[in-house]
């Protein structure tokens, strides 16, 4: 899999329209945020939740299903560290599942 870099074009990797004469600023931020590229993040792309009992839990087995609390067609949440950052759709990439994001969440600061 292709490593994903967030200097190579940043505005579009965000998939933002950027007017020309803000791109440089773009492009610049970016380059100050060089630093911390390789830090790792923990990302998760939450299909659904569920709240079980520990006994129901137990008595699970193979082709069991668990009803979550999301429809079919209904957007993911995605997190990063563990902070909703977007929202996104399940799509197929070769053989594999990945996320595609639809929507940015946007969280007020305290």
């Amino acid at each position: 899999m292709d490593e994903f870099r967030p200097d190579y074009e940043p505005a579009r990797a965000l998939g933002a329209e950027v007017p020309p004469e803000e791109a440089a600023d773009v492009l610049r931020s970016a380059a100050e945020l060089e630093s911390i590229f390789d830090v790792p993040v923990r990302v998760q792309a939450v299909l659904g939740r569920s709240a079980v009992e520990v006994s129901e839990l137990l008595k699970l087995a193979p082709g069991a299903v668990i009803e979550l609390d999301r429809r079919v067609g209904e957007a993911i949440d995605i997190f990063v560290n563990d902070r909703l950052v977007a929202r996104g759709e399940v799509v197929l990439v070769d053989e594999h599942l990945g996320v595609t994001m639809t929507e940015i969440v946007r969280q007020e600061r305290g």
